[in-house]
């Protein structure tokens, strides 16, 4: 019988309960951010507005548990749609467990730091706008790879 890891975030996203699945967000806030699709090549643009519940000075939501009944939609992720969502970041910890990945060693988990995806750069805190501010979404476009 196989050694059981203490580390649930290196197991397989299928083998994780509630509490462990939920433990992997990394809290970038990068997924709360809107996004342009371009109509001729269907490249996602990514934009410095997000969405009205986001704590742009934490980068996690503000009403995380109440979320969907103010922003219809809003995404829930789930061990069954994260495989088929194109959008979701590049670091995102549920992308990169979904593929086999390892998490980046600036994520909490790894590092034990909360600050951390906010020191290396890998957060929206510092660079966003609500989108109850921003007005049109095409002059907000940004240059930044999610």
């Amino acid at each position: 019988m196989g050694q059981v890891s203490s580390k649930f975030w290196e197991e397989p996203i299928d083998t994780l309960d509630r509490g462990q699945w939920e433990a992997l967000c990394d809290g970038c806030g990068k997924c709360c951010v809107h996004k342009l699709e371009d109509e001729e090549t269907g490249e996602l643009l990514p934009t410095n507005v997000s969405c009205r519940l986001l704590d742009r000075s934490t980068a996690l939501c503000s009403n995380y548990k109440h979320r969907h009944a103010y922003v219809s939609e809003c995404v829930r992720l789930s061990r069954d749609n994260v495989r088929t969502i194109d959008w979701l970041p590049a670091t995102c910890a549920y992308r990169l467990r979904a593929a086999d990945e390892p998490l980046h060693e600036w994520h909490y988990l790894v590092c034990g730091d909360r600050e951390a995806v906010h020191r290396a750069g890998q957060s929206v805190r510092g660079w966003t706008i609500s989108e109850d501010d921003a007005g049109d979404l095409e002059y907000h476009l940004v240059d930044r790879e999610l």
